[in-house]
C-alpha cells in the first residue's frame, strides 16, 4: 500500500496535472499581515459608545487581524478588497466600521450586504441585529425560499441595514420595494462564490442600480479572473488587503486522508465515523441526491444525520441547521450549499466524501471546522485513483496531510468498546439510575453477573453500526491500479484497455461561456446538480477554448433539455445536433460526430 501511495501520482493524466498547477499557481502569491493585530483591544479604534456596548454585552474584547486592519481610520473611506481565511471574524471586520458614521434611528436603506447564500445572509442579518441593538435601526433579511410579504413589510418599515442573496435582492430593486437611491456602501461578501454560482448578472444588475457615490467593500478568499474583472469595473481605485498565505488557512485544522475502496465509499464512511466518533460532523457530498442517499442510509445504520441542500425550502433548511447547532442531530450530509459562510460552533470534523472539485472548494469545505482558533479535524475519503490526483493537487500548497488506510474491523471494536465503556462508567448515579437498583439486585439474584452484563452489553451493542472489512477490497484495488488495470488508466504497451462493462454515452458539445469550463471538476458538478443525476451518469469530459464535450450516459442525456436553465447558471449552454456516438470512432480515438435528428434516437 505504501508503495503504491509513493508512486501513484506518477499514474495521472500530465496535460491534466499540468492545467492543475497553471489555475492553483495564482492563488499562492499571498501577502502576509505583520501588523501586531492583538495587540490592543477594540477601545483602541475609538468605535460609538453604541458599538462598543454591544460588544462587550455580547463578550468581544479583542478584535481579530482582520478585524484591526479594516478598522485603521486612514482606509476606511475608500474601497476594499479584502482577502482573509475562513472563520476569521469578516463580518464584523466590515460591520464595525460601516456602522460608526451610520445615524441612529435612521430607516432608509445605508448599508447593502450581499452574500451568496442563505445561509450566509441569514448569518450576516443576526450579526448585525444583535450589532446595532443601542443604534435603533432596522435590519432586513432578503433571501429566496421565503415569503415576500414579511420582506415588503419589514422595508415599508424602514430599514438602515440590508442583507441578502443576489437574486432575490434584485427582485426587491425592480419591484421597486428596495429603493437603493440613499445606499451609500455596499459589501460583497464571498465575491469569488458569487459568480462561480451563477450571479454575475443580479450583480451586475445591482451595483448598476446603486448611487454612483459609493464606498464598495468585496471580501473574497480567492481572486479569479471574474472577480477581478468585477473589481476592475466597480471598485474605483481599492486598497486590497491581504492577511492570510495559503498555508495559514489550515494551520488549526488536522488534515488526514483515508484511502477507501471506490465502489464502497458509504461503507468507508460509517467504518470513520465509528473510527474516529465526532461529536459533531458536516459531511460534504457532491449532488443533492447523494446526499439525500448518503443521510437516510446513515440513519438505518443508527446514526442520527440528516441531509442539507439547495433545492429544501428555507424553512425545513432552518430547521435541520437548528438540530445541528444544539446538538441533537450530530451528523450534517451537506452538498456545497453549506461550504460558504455557514458558521456553526463546535464542529468538531468536517468529512469530505471523494475529491473536490477544485482546491477552492476543498479550502472553504475545510474552513466550517477549526474556527476562531479552534482546533479542527479535516477528513478526505478518497479512492486510489482519487488519491493521486489529489497528491497533485497538493503539489503547490505546504499543507501537510496525514495519509491512512480505512481502519479495520478489529480496530473499530476496540475503539466502539472503549467508548461504550467510558460511557459506562462515566454515567452519574442520579434519581433516574437510582429507581433501576432494585432491578439490578434481583437480576444478579437470578443470573451470573459476568453472564448478566454480557447479555446487557449485546443489546446496548445491538442498536450501533458495526462496520465494515474493507481491507481486502482496498488492497485489491491497490494492486489493480499499480497494474494499470483500472478503468482510464494507460498500460505500457501505450494502449487503453477497458476492463468494465459500463453503458456507452454519448458525447454532447456544451458551448461554455467566461469561467464556464473551467476546470473538470467544476464541469462535472455543474452537469450533476443541472441535470439532477449521480456522477456515474458522466463519463469522459474535454476541455476546449470556448466549448466542453460531455459523455452522457442515457439517464443524464434524457434529461438535458430540462436541464438547459440549470446549465446556463453555470455558464454552459447545450448546443443544437450536437451529438456524438461514442462507439463510432476513427483511427485516432476521436468520436465521430453523429448527429441526431427530429424524432430520432
Amino acid at each position: 500500500m505504501s508503495d503504491f501511495l509513493k508512486d501513484s501520482d506518477r499514474d495521472e493524466n500530465r496535460d491534466r496535472n499540468e492545467l492543475e498547477r497553471d489555475e492553483y499557481r495564482e492563488l499562492e502569491s499571498y501577502g502576509r499581515d505583520d501588523d501586531e493585530a492583538l495587540a490592543e483591544g477594540f477601545e483602541a479604534y475609538g468605535l460609538r459608545d453604541e458599538l462598543a456596548r454591544a460588544l462587550e454585552k455580547k463578550g468581544f474584547d479583542t478584535p481579530t487581524p482582520v478585524q484591526c486592519k479594516v478598522l485603521k481610520a486612514d482606509w476606511r473611506s475608500r474601497d476594499l478588497i479584502v482577502r482573509a481565511r475562513t472563520g476569521s471574524g469578516k463580518t464584523l471586520a466590515f460591520l464595525l466600521p460601516l456602522l460608526q458614521d451610520m445615524r441612529a434611528s435612521e430607516r432608509s436603506p445605508r448599508l447593502l450586504v450581499l452574500a451568496p447564500t442563505r445561509e450566509l445572509a441569514q448569518q450576516t442579518a443576526r450579526e448585525a441585529e444583535w450589532l446595532v441593538r443601542y443604534l435603533d435601526v432596522s435590519v432586513v433579511s432578503l433571501v429566496g425560499g421565503l415569503e415576500m410579504s414579511p420582506q415588503l413589510r419589514a422595508l415599508r418599515e424602514g430599514a438602515a441595514i440590508v442583507v441578502g442573496t443576489p437574486g432575490r435582492t434584485r427582485d426587491h430593486i425592480e419591484r421597486g420595494s428596495l429603493r437603493t437611491g440613499e445606499i451609500r456602501c455596499v459589501v460583497l461578501d464571498e465575491g469569488d462564490q458569487m459568480l462561480d454560482m451563477g450571479f454575475r448578472e443580479e450583480l451586475e444588475a445591482i451595483l448598476d442600480a446603486l448611487p454612483r457615490e459609493r464606498r464598495t467593500w468585496l471580501f473574497s478568499a480567492t481572486m479569479p479572473p471574474e472577480v477581478r474583472a468585477l473589481a476592475d469595473r466597480y471598485l474605483e481605485d481599492p486598497l486590497t488587503l491581504t492577511l492570510t498565505e495559503e498555508g495559514e488557512q489550515h494551520e488549526d485544522i488536522l488534515h488526514r486522508v483515508y484511502m477507501i475502496p471506490s465502489r464502497r465509499r458509504f461503507e468507508g464512511l460509517v467504518n470513520i465515523l465509528l473510527w474516529e466518533h465526532p461529536k459533531r460532523s458536516l459531511i460534504f457530498c457532491h449532488t443533492r441526491m447523494e446526499s439525500i442517499e448518503i443521510a437516510q442510509r446513515l440513519q438505518d445504520e443508527g446514526f442520527n444525520a440528516a441531509a442539507l441542500h439547495g433545492d429544501m425550502t428555507q424553512r425545513e433548511r432552518n430547521a435541520v441547521l437548528a438540530s445541528f447547532k444544539s446538538g441533537s442531530m450530530p451528523c450534517l450530509v451537506a452538498t456545497n450549499v453549506a461550504a460558504r459562510g455557514l458558521d456553526v460552533e463546535g464542529v468538531t470534523h468536517v468529512i469530505q466524501l471523494g475529491l473536490p472539485d477544485d482546491r477552492e472548494t476543498f479550502v472553504h469545505r475545510s474552513g466550517r471546522t477549526g474556527r476562531a482558533g479552534h482546533e479542527g479535524t479535516n477528513l478526505i475519503l478518497l479512492s486510489p485513483l482519487e488519491a493521486g490526483r489529489f497528491r497533485a493537487m497538493l503539489r503547490t500548497t505546504q499543507m501537510k496531510v496525514e495519509w491512512q488506510d480505512v481502519p479495520g474491523l478489529d480496530r473499530i471494536r476496540t475503539v466502539q468498546r472503549e467508548v461504550a465503556e467510558e460511557k459506562l462508567l462515566s454515567a452519574p448515579l442520579d434519581a433516574e439510575y437510582s429507581s433501576y437498583l432494585a432491578w439490578a439486585e434481583d437480576l444478579l439474584e437470578r443470573a451470573e453477573p459476568k453472564v448478566l452484563i454480557a447479555k446487557l452489553l449485546g443489546a446496548l451493542n445491538s442498536r450501533t453500526a458495526k462496520g465494515y472489512n474493507l481491507g481486502a477490497d482496498l488492497e485489491r484495488e491497490c494492486e489493480r491500479r499499480s497494474r494499470g488495470s483500472v478503468r482510464g488508466d494507460y498500460v505500457p504497451s501505450g494502449k487503453p484497455r477497458r476492463t468494465d462493462a459500463r453503458p456507452r454515452g454519448t458525447m454532447t458539445r456544451l458551448r461554455s461561456s467566461q469561467g464556464g469550463a473551467r476546470d473538470v471538476g467544476r464541469v462535472l458538478n455543474a452537469i450533476c446538480t443541472a441535470l439532477k443525476v449521480e456522477r456515474c451518469e458522466v463519463g469522459a469530459i474535454r476541455l476546449k477554448d470556448d466549448h466542453v464535450l460531455v459523455e452522457l450516459l442515457p439517464l443524464a442525456l434524457s434529461r438535458l433539455e430540462q436541464g438547459r436553465a440549470g446549465l446556463a447558471r453555470w455558464g454552459l449552454y447545450p448546443e443544437e445536433e450536437s451529438h456524438y456516438d461514442r462507439g463510432r470512432r476513427g483511427s485516432n480515438g476521436v468520436p465521430k460526430p453523429h448527429y441526431r435528428r427530429g424524432g430520432g434516437d
